[in-house]
């Protein structure tokens, strides 16, 4: 198995250990053919509000049934981007680069999206460029539930099985309740910047 091919999940604000993952690697492809399952990140992150750990869902339309997640849509009854912008806005108002990078992040939080798998590519570009990268991909064709030519990192879309622990850097209430692991790649640009990229290559999974 080549160590340098990842297979991996599109999520909402991605973890930083799936950067960790992404960065690592020589190819990434996205597993797009898979069944919607509820509580993961495929539509939900964890930032470090000023209460501690916050976790941002979007709500989607889903009746229980087996449904492909790139067939889910969002459910725009709640208003996740006011909430979810005005939420970032809280938790980061005061770290040293969320001035510098709001402006470019703010779009995605003004357009109308149908689709939840729609929000996470175009928000996965939109990191990539506040942190001064590319990260080339490709996306599945069909669902294998084991894969023996890349190494399978799907598992980090579920928290619970992601035990992933990283180095501590400085947070903005880390004073309160010290450092809290591997939160939304968000946070670790809001207070890291672009040194959030050698950071993230200093990691492992």
């Amino acid at each position: 198995m080549n160590q340098k091919d990842i297979l991996i999940y599109p999520t909402y604000f991605p973890s930083i250990s799936h950067y960790i993952a992404m960065i690592a690697a020589e190819s990434v492809t996205f597993e797009v053919e898979d069944t919607f399952q509820k509580q993961t990140n495929r539509n939900r992150m964890y930032i470090y509000s000023p209460n501690g750990m916050q976790m941002l869902n979007i709500s989607v339309k889903h009746d229980g049934t087996k449904c492909a997640f790139k067939d889910i849509k969002i459910d725009h009854q709640y208003n996740w981007k006011k909430n979810h912008f005005k939420s970032l806005e809280a938790a980061y108002k005061n770290s040293p680069f969320y001035e510098y990078f709001i402006d470019d992040l703010q779009p995605i939080f003004e357009k109308k999206y149908d689709f939840m798998l729609d929000v996470n590519f175009e928000l996965f570009e939109s990191i990539n460029k506040a942190l001064g990268i590319s990260i080339p991909f490709e996306k599945t064709t069909e669902y294998f539930h084991e894969v023996t030519d890349k190494t399978d990192f799907r598992y980090l879309v579920n928290g619970k099985k992601d035990s992933t622990q990283i180095e501590p850097y400085t947070q903005v209430f880390d004073n309160k309740y010290g450092f809290i692991n591997n939160l939304s790649i968000l946070d670790l640009l809001f207070n890291e910047g672009r040194y959030a990229v050698e950071y993230l290559k200093q990691q492992h999974l």
